[in-house]
């Protein structure tokens, strides 16, 4: 557990975006918190320390931003990073999984191979918000189809006034550091 003072720290570097992307939506701007040393060096010692005892075999990380909490916690755990991308960007033979969106549908995919040889290697999808959901359920769906196993799916930010936070623990754990009504 973050306490108050550390989650201030937090909470306080993390910028909000009126009207951004569009009107009406208040953006969490998480640039402000990677380039405040102090805050992001408390997140990553609040999630290294959290995961420790999980007995993890790798992080992996949903594109792009879970792209830069997912390698820094892989590495200060020791453990091996799997990047999660958008469809299109991985080199070697995949598998991938669609999820709606607000105006259609995107594609999420994994390397086949990602989590080695063994089957039920312990995974953490990590990422820096959760809203709908969508995204997450197709990342912790494509870790179990790889034959390992999503044992949680950590955000920077949750935002508990939209329903993906209920929809994701549906299939699998789910921690927010900070969480926003």
């Amino acid at each position: 557990m973050l306490n108050k003072n550390e989650k201030n720290i937090i909470e306080n570097s993390i910028r909000d975006i009126k009207d951004f992307p569009k009107p009406g939506i208040v953006f969490k701007d998480i640039t402000t918190l990677l380039n405040n040393k102090e805050a992001y060096a408390t997140l990553m010692n609040h999630l290294a320390k959290r995961y420790k005892e999980y007995n993890l075999d790798y992080i992996a990380g949903i594109d792009a931003r879970g792209f830069i909490f997912g390698a820094a916690l892989a590495q200060m755990l020791r453990l091996g990073f799997v990047p999660i991308r958008k469809k299109g960007k991985l080199p070697y033979t995949t598998i991938s999984e669609k999820y709606a969106l607000e105006y259609g549908i995107d594609e999420i995919e994994v390397h086949i191979d990602a989590f080695g040889e063994k089957k039920g290697a312990r995974v953490l999808v990590i990422d820096d918000l959760i809203a709908t959901g969508g995204t997450a359920n197709a990342a912790a769906k494509l870790v179990n189809q790889t034959g390992a196993n999503c044992v949680e799916c950590c955000f920077i930010l949750g935002l508990t006034f939209l329903d993906g936070i209920k929809k994701l623990q549906e299939q699998t754990d789910v921690y927010s550091v900070i969480e926003v009504k």
